[in-house]
């Protein structure tokens, strides 16, 4: 029987490689972790439960709900799950040490970046089976699908860069914090009540959010009537703060504590 051969490589595995293996190992940690599916999947799990058993009787619409659940659920996996992870890799100087790898310092976030899609992924076909199992029953449209696609997509870009701009300058214990309470206040924000429910005098702040924007083109994907400014505007709304947030990632993120 021969011995194992630990002789390193000559050269390092190619990019495409070396960014998957890395999407991989952060996608099973995530999964690993019960503080992060409680976030993803337990708590909106119990939302799509609680309003099949009692939503109708507190005159609380299936269809509209369900997928602010969804976009409660993105909002997470996006924002929440990939702060507090970034700032305790921070923390404990597993950054660095990723850096002093093959592994670029671009490559590493693109490995974060594919974890959020495919738990985001996930997480919405587990949700919308959920929903379907619950009665949920969706009118999407052609032209509100492509703006719900390009919102959710752009408003994922700008969740993770909010998620490295707390994570990059905050200590790990004030992110864990703060990411749980930016959690909690954009659940009780546009994520889960509908922008038309609010004050006239504060539906444009909230508007300008994107967690309400990805929440209203979910909303108006399963069929509820159009709200906000005008046609479209939650793609404008994401891709503002995607790049915003993008270039500020860059410049204020710190790689070690």
């Amino acid at each position: 029987m021969s011995g194992l051969d630990l002789t390193p490589a000559s050269v390092p595995a190619p990019r495409s490689v070396r960014i998957r293996q890395h999407a991989l190992m952060e996608t099973r940690l995530v999964v690993r972790n019960g503080e992060q599916l409680l976030l993803a999947l337990v708590i909106p799990l119990g939302l799509i439960v609680a309003n099949a058993a009692v939503g109708a009787r507190i005159g609380i619409a299936r269809e509209p709900f369900i997928a602010s659940v969804i976009a409660l659920g993105l909002w997470s996996s996006g924002f929440t799950s990939p702060a507090i992870t970034t700032a305790f890799e921070r923390r404990y100087g597993v950054l660095e040490r990723l850096v002093a790898t093959p592994l670029r310092r671009a490559d590493l976030l693109l490995g974060k970046a594919a974890m959020v899609a495919v738990v985001a992924l996930g997480q919405a076909v587990v949700l919308g089976v959920a929903g379907l199992l619950a009665g949920w029953s969706p009118q999407p449209r052609l032209g509100s699908s492509v703006v719900a696609a390009a919102t959710v997509v752009l408003g994922l870009v700008a969740f993770t860069g909010l998620a490295l701009i707390l994570a990059g300058t905050a200590s790990a214990e004030l992110t864990l914090g703060l990411a749980n309470l930016v959690y909690l206040i954009g659940a009780a924000g546009g994520l889960l009540v509908p922008l038309s429910a609010f004050p006239a005098w504060g539906q444009p702040l909230l508007a300008a959010l994107p967690t309400t924007a990805v929440a209203e083109s979910l909303r108006e994907w399963s069929g509820q009537a159009a709200a906000g400014p005008f046609p479209g505007w939650t793609i404008v709304v994401t891709l503002v703060w995607a790049v915003i947030v993008i270039v500020i990632a860059r410049k204020v993120f710190r790689w070690t504590s």
